[in-house]
């Protein structure tokens, strides 16, 4: 039996960012990874192929309304099989470039399903249905999730899809019904639409995306309708019905849709199924989600458990950090709690990204803030670009002026809020919304956004 220092389950962003600091500080470690191929939920199924068909889709909305371009692209038929291929070739740079960041760094590959026989063996059953044990003092869990199947709902059926299985789709469906409006389901909602579909978004909640602040939230709703999405809030579903010309969904309020396709996208599971994890006293909630504490300890305290497995906020950049900030509890070194202040990434047409705090908790909390705007329209370089769709918003103390929250919605927002959350994380008067007035920033620039919301924030205060 093979003994390591740490044994790593899941190769995805939490399990890599676990195994490369643990082998790059000198400790025997190994990965194992029941796909063919190394990278995760995250390059095969979830971030790297659909953001891919964000992009593709994008790229056609920007030839077709450009009046150069136009009249040529208007004729142009293009199917949404033929965007996923496009994107094939990303996840496999991805899948080959991670590959040789285990090699390289001497992560000994393990290809199979693990599951625990002993507080510090494990079981690993490869494709051919071999077993072999393996000993380690410490593993990380980064087994990642999956969409969440509804007994009652036959995803057998190709009309029937999850977020993992549309990524399959070999037809370009005229409608789709959404159910679920998440960051998953509102996504797709503008991604399919964007290509010509008839889509219909159910959300059982009263607002979309609730997390985020009021007035993206606004803004989000607006542009989706007006892109041609129907949303409908507050619902929830009865049953489905499968014809041989489509999908019925019912609903609990006596409402029917009828689509070509139906996506659900209403919740996630975490894969610990048949990990043996139960029979070492760790704790699962409802949804197969492992719970841990602050440092990611599960109850069995040399296991550990990051990224989509713990559940919120399921987010890659977060994962990396989980798995990292795990390694450096196992290597017993200092390290601070790497994973506070996550900017939220939601790549909607237009993006959204969202850092801090909202209006809503800051009044709830009573703390005195102002609120700083820059509308996209009124930049250069959006009118050079195109996309004068959108808006940065600064949430600054009327006090102190230390930045409390940022919010963007339009053209690279997931980018632009970088800029003020290196700003957020500086200390003592670093951190205000003056930085932004004192620095010079290239024109024109989105970056430029932030000198205008600025100058508009504290032209508010009195």
């Amino acid at each position: 039996m093979k003994k390591y220092d740490v044994i790593v389950i899941g190769s995805g962003p939490g399990g890599e960012g676990a195994a490369m600091q643990l082998s790059k500080s000198g400790k025997k470690t190994a990965v194992v990874e029941k796909y063919f191929d190394m990278g995760g939920g995250c390059t095969h199924w979830g971030t790297i192929p659909s953001k891919s068909l964000r992009h593709g889709v994008r790229s056609v909305l920007e030839l077709r309304n450009n009046p150069l371009f136009a009249s040529e692209i208007r004729h142009i038929d293009v199917g949404y099989s033929n965007l996923i291929k496009s994107a094939e070739s990303v996840i496999n740079k991805q899948s080959h470039m991670r590959r040789s960041f285990y090699e390289r760094n001497r992560v000994e590959i393990i290809p199979g399903y693990a599951r625990f026989i002993s507080k510090n063996t494990i079981e690993v059953e490869n494709s051919f249905g071999a077993c072999e044990k393996f000993h380690a003092k410490n593993f990380v869990i980064a087994t990642g999730s999956r969409p969440y199947h509804p007994k009652e709902v036959d995803f057998s059926n190709k009309r029937v899809l999850d977020s993992d299985s549309i990524l399959k789709m070999d037809y370009t469906p005229r409608s789709i019904t959404i159910y679920g409006a998440g960051v998953i389901g509102c996504e797709y909602a503008s991604i399919l639409k964007n290509l010509g579909m008839k889509v219909s978004l159910i959300n059982t909640r009263d607002k979309l995306l609730a997390f985020l602040d009021n007035e993206i939230i606004d803004a989000l709703s607006y542009h989706l309708r007006n892109q041609g999405v129907l949303i409908r809030h507050n619902e929830l579903y009865e049953k489905i019905e499968i014809a041989e010309d489509g999908v019925v969904l019912y609903l609990q309020s006596g409402k029917k849709l009828k689509s070509d396709t139906l996506l659900w996208a209403n919740g996630r599971t975490g894969n610990s199924e048949n990990m043996g994890l139960k029979d070492l006293g760790i704790e699962l909630d409802y949804r197969g989600y492992i719970k841990v504490n602050d440092h990611y300890q599960t109850n069995a305290t040399h296991i550990y458990a990051v990224g989509d497995i713990v559940g919120f906020p399921s987010l890659a950049s977060a994962s990396y950090d989980q798995g990292r900030y795990a390694a450096s509890k196992i290597l017993k070194v200092a390290d601070k709690r790497l994973v506070e202040n996550i900017p939220t990434g939601i790549y909607t047409i237009p993006e959204i990204s969202s850092l801090g705090k909202t209006e809503r908790e800051l009044t709830a909390e009573k703390i005195p803030y102002e609120v700083g705007q820059s509308l996209f329209r009124s930049l250069a370089r959006a009118q050079i670009a195109g996309r004068t769709v959108g808006m940065l918003k600064i949430l600054f103390h009327r006090e102190t002026l230390k930045i409390l929250g940022i919010h963007c919605f339009g053209y690279q927002a997931s980018e632009i809020i970088h800029i003020g959350q290196a700003v957020m994380s500086q200390k003592g008067k670093a951190n205000t919304v003056k930085y932004f007035v004192d620095t010079t920033f290239n024109y024109p620039t989105m970056a430029e956004a932030y000198r205008v919301a600025a100058l508009n924030g504290l032209n508010r205060l009195f």
